[in-house]
């Protein structure tokens, strides 16, 4: 039997680039599960998984031209990665994207193209 692999977006609609990167998803006929991460809240152990599918850090995946971001100094390096984690569970938009998964592996697509290396 032919198992379908399984695709997930983290999406914002009000995001060009996350728009561009779902259209070309579907282009290649691939309906990805679309998490609408900021209207439900994803957990400590959610971002957790996601950042261990991304290999990388929560500080990798921040979105620095943010208010809080800045408002809350979050480049500051004495925080520790749980501190951020629950900023950006209470800050859903400090959370770059759009970030593509599959089954195993994960990237943040910007450009959106770079969705296409997982494909």
């Amino acid at each position: 039997m032919l198992m379908k692999k399984k695709y997930t977006i983290y999406h914002n609609p009000r995001c060009s680039k996350s728009r561009q990167a779902l259209e070309i998803l579907h282009n290649k006929n691939i309906l990805p599960d679309i998490v609408l991460y900021l209207e439900k809240r994803l957990s400590k152990k959610d971002l957790k998984e996601l950042l261990q599918k991304l290999g990388l850090s929560i500080r990798d995946v921040l979105r620095k031209g943010e208010y809080e971001y800045k408002n809350y100094n979050l480049k500051n390096q004495k925080l520790t990665d749980d501190q951020i984690i629950n900023y950006v569970i209470k800050f859903p938009k400090l959370l770059e994207r759009p970030i593509f998964l599959t089954e195993k592996k994960g990237l943040i697509a910007r450009p959106p193209e770079r969705i296409l290396e997982l494909l």
